[in-house]
């Protein structure tokens, strides 16, 4: 379907030699997936974030000292440095990612964090 939509935009630009019309057809085309994202999935939309770090509990005691989300630690092995570490998980709304993320990196600036979207999440708050 995207490619569709790239054929489109670039043909509109060709047929009718205006850039502007391009621009402006991307731009309708990507709040439409955003509408469509909304129409099926809610505006409710959480994030999962994996933290792995050293300084693992300093990060888990702030981050449900500070923002309230409980976190699971998930034993995990590097394949590269074949070292054993304890992965912190936790399921956090969009607002409170960009919290969760200043504090692994003031507690540790090595940290190494990863935020996805997660399609689904029930609890008890999510």
């Amino acid at each position: 379907m995207v490619f569709i939509d790239i054929i489109i935009i670039i043909l509109n630009v060709i047929f009718f030699r205006k850039i502007e019309i391009g621009l402006y057809s991307a731009i309708a085309i990507y709040l439409m997936g955003k509408v469509v994202d909304i129409v099926f999935e809610g505006i409710n939309f959480t994030k999962t974030i994996f933290i792995v770090s050293d300084k693992y509990l300093e990060i888990s005691n702030k981050i449900t000292e500070h923002i309230g989300r409980g976190i699971t630690g998930l034993y995990a092995k590097g394949m590269y440095t074949n070292d054993e570490k304890l992965m912190l998980w936790c399921v956090a709304s969009r607002n409170e990612v960009i919290r969760i993320k200043q504090i692994s990196k003031s507690i540790d600036p090595n940290s190494f964090v990863v935020i996805s979207n997660a399609r689904e999440a029930y609890g008890i708050r999510i």
